[in-house]
């Protein structure tokens, strides 16, 4: 950028911090403004909101958008303090109004900047996840319709039986990526509520996990009259990273026990398996980034089906719905995961729903 580019934004920025400056204030205003919570009652896009929705179109790093306004600070403070000569008891309040001002200022580009970097995000993320699930689909039928001549060889059909459910995982793997980048911009995981039974779900998943793993035990307790209203893919996601990861972990052998219960209000799933017990530092970042590394022991194939984000994924669905996963862990009791989830969604949830 040329010297005017850099500084399309400075005037109306300090015209509008010298207006701020000829504002009277009392405490009350002083103190918010302070800590960053200055109100702008002002309907039209402000300058610093400008700047910062511009600096992220022209791909400037949050550090230099804010080295911009330490080198506007400082430049204005050096003229200022040059053409004061000596400085007297004012002074020094003006020169406090005028840092409070250049920080609120700074704050309003931040914000913009990160809502215009989270958007452009999204219709990446929005553009990615639809190229790939159309590819991997088209990479899955045309396994299928090879399956399904039943002309193909032997090791044909070992083949496209392996390409088929190497579709599968990454179609999995892409769409625990594609939630994880949606959590983390935004107002995270979108959910769409329907009836359902919490016991079918549980059902379900739990059958089709027993499935794939015949030489595991899985004691289910189901009750089909625990219903609610819940984003069933949503909800059949979050169970089967918890199921899954309690085959993983579980001593072979044990069985994986899942039980529903509910109250008025919430419905609850725990998932008990036995195996080593999970550290009681580690209990604290299970279901965030810090915890969302793969375990020490998992084989390269399930860390590359899991990619060490399954807790993590099924926190933010079951924080979506308005409800919690807990985790407790010892030698003598095993490992078990406890998901609360409200029967319905919370009122001021509801009406933005609307």
């Amino acid at each position: 950028m040329g010297t005017a580019a850099l500084r399309d934004h400075a005037d109306g920025i300090l015209t509008m911090i010298a207006a701020d400056l000829k504002t009277a204030q009392d405490a009350a205003e002083q103190s918010k403004k302070s800590k960053g919570n200055a109100v702008d009652d002002t309907p039209e896009e402000t300058a610093a909101e400008e700047h910062g929705a511009g600096r992220a179109e022209s791909g400037f790093s949050v550090a230099q958008m804010v080295a911009e306004y330490r080198a506007l600070r400082a430049s204005v403070i050096r003229l200022w303090t040059e053409s004061r000569g000596e400085l007297a008891s004012g002074d020094i309040e003006q020169l406090t109004r005028f840092n409070e001002a250049i920080d609120q200022s700074l704050a309003e580009s931040v914000v913009r900047y990160s809502e215009q970097l989270d958007r452009a995000r999204e219709i990446s993320v929005a553009i990615m996840g639809h190229d790939l699930r159309a590819g991997l689909a088209t990479i899955r039928a045309s396994a299928s319709a090879l399956l399904e001549t039943q002309s193909l060889e032997a090791t044909a059909v070992t083949l496209a039986s392996e390409i088929a459910e190497t579709a599968d995982r990454t179609t999995h793997a892409v769409g625990i990526l594609l939630d994880f980048t949606r959590s983390q911009l935004g107002e995270g995981i979108p959910i769409h509520r329907t009836e359902a039974s919490i016991g079918t779900l549980v059902g379900d998943v739990a059958a089709r996990i027993g499935a794939a793993h015949p030489e595991r035990r899985f004691s289910v307790d189901g009750r089909t009259e625990e219903r609610g209203e819940w984003d069933v893919e949503r909800i059949r996601q979050a169970l089967t990273n918890l199921i899954e990861n309690a085959v993983q972990h579980g001593t072979a052998g044990t069985p994986v026990t899942v039980h529903v219960s509910g109250n008025e209000h919430d419905v609850h799933v725990s998932v008990h398996n036995r195996g080593t017990a999970i550290p009681r530092e580690h209990l604290d970042t299970l279901f965030d980034l810090r915890g969302a590394a793969p375990v020490e022991g998992t084989s390269p194939r399930t860390a590359q089906e899991g990619l060490g984000l399954g807790l993590y994924i099924a926190e933010r669905i079951v924080r979506a719905h308005g409800g919690s996963i807990t985790a407790k862990s010892s030698e003598v009791h095993g490992n078990t995961f406890t998901v609360c989830l409200p029967r319905h969604a919370p009122p001021e949830r509801r009406k933005a729903a609307r």
